[in-house]
């Protein structure tokens, strides 16, 4: 799977545990943060949450690989898969001098409207913006 769209992630001190190394739970932080930006990049634009907005619907994360304080990271984004409501998406979480792979992650995301206060369709915008941005995806 080819990833077009890298993220650096700056890890903190208080991310790290008693066991010297990033707590499982951040891993979840590093990658909303990462597909966020991946958004904003793809939409040319920031999220208006008040109207319609991709929320998570499932998410699965694997653990490969401890990252410790020093270590630079970059999370890899991709949409693989459009639906009618809703899209997939997989993440990955790399060490940049070893290109060792940390933490995978795979996550459905589900258009969701305010006003309708629930799931509605995926714009042919959307659609089509993540379709240009990916290259490899069709719908």
């Amino acid at each position: 799977m080819k990833f077009l769209h890298k993220t650096p992630i700056q890890i903190r001190f208080n991310d790290i545990d008693i066991m010297a190394h990033v707590n499982n739970s951040v891993y979840q932080n590093y990658f909303d943060m990462a597909r966020m930006q991946y958004f904003e990049k793809v939409f040319e634009t920031k999220m208006n949450w008040e109207e319609k907005a991709l929320v998570l619907a499932k998410i699965t994360i694997e653990y490969l690989n401890p990252i410790f304080l020093e270590e630079e990271i970059v999370v890899l984004s991709k949409v693989y898969k459009l639906g009618n409501k809703s899209l997939q998406m997989k993440q990955e979480i790399i060490n940049v001098e070893t290109n060792e792979v940390k933490a995978k992650n795979d996550a459905v995301l589900v258009a969701f409207g305010t006003q309708e206060n629930g799931a509605v369709s995926l714009s042919d915008d959307w659609k089509n913006k993540i379709a240009l941005f990916e290259k490899d995806l069709s719908f």
